[in-house]
């Protein structure tokens, strides 16, 4: 049996499981950019029951809530490693005036939670005519 000493991983495992505990949630890796006119997000939820995902926002705050059980069976398991993390996971992203929450498209494909935020109406650029002297009109860029 190949055994393998690293005292800092020991100590990360005692981290996560106290950090990821029922009083405070692990928090989600993420990576968020800009594609066309909505902004994206994607969040790394391996192993996640796509049921146990909640999405909910409250006044442009847009909550992410998952949750990992173990995959231990009761009490006849005898747990050799553990280093995936399991209990509940959450991360809170705090959207703009300029994007549209009422239309926050999500789906959840290999572990990966997508969200697609589209920039508001009011956001995006648009033309403003302006009247000149005689009649005629000018259209500038906004």
């Amino acid at each position: 049996m190949l055994m393998r000493t690293d005292p800092f991983r020991e100590l990360d495992r005692m981290t996560q499981q106290v950090l990821g505990s029922a009083n405070r949630a692990a928090a989600l890796p993420l990576d968020a950019f800009r594609e066309g006119d909505s902004f994206v997000v994607e969040l790394d939820l391996p192993g996640v029951d796509p049921a146990s995902i909640d999405l909910d926002v409250d006044q442009n705050v847009l909550n992410v809530k998952a949750e990992r059980r173990t995959t231990a069976s009761g009490d006849d398991s005898d747990v050799l490693i553990a280093e995936r993390p399991s209990g509940t996971f959450s991360r809170q992203l705090f959207l703009g005036e300029t994007l549209d929450a009422d239309r926050i498209e999500a789906s959840y494909e290999a572990g990966v939670l997508r969200l697609t935020i589209p920039v508001a109406e009011q956001a995006k650029p648009r033309k403003i005519e302006i009247r000149a002297g005689e009649g005629s009109h000018k259209e500038i860029n906004a």
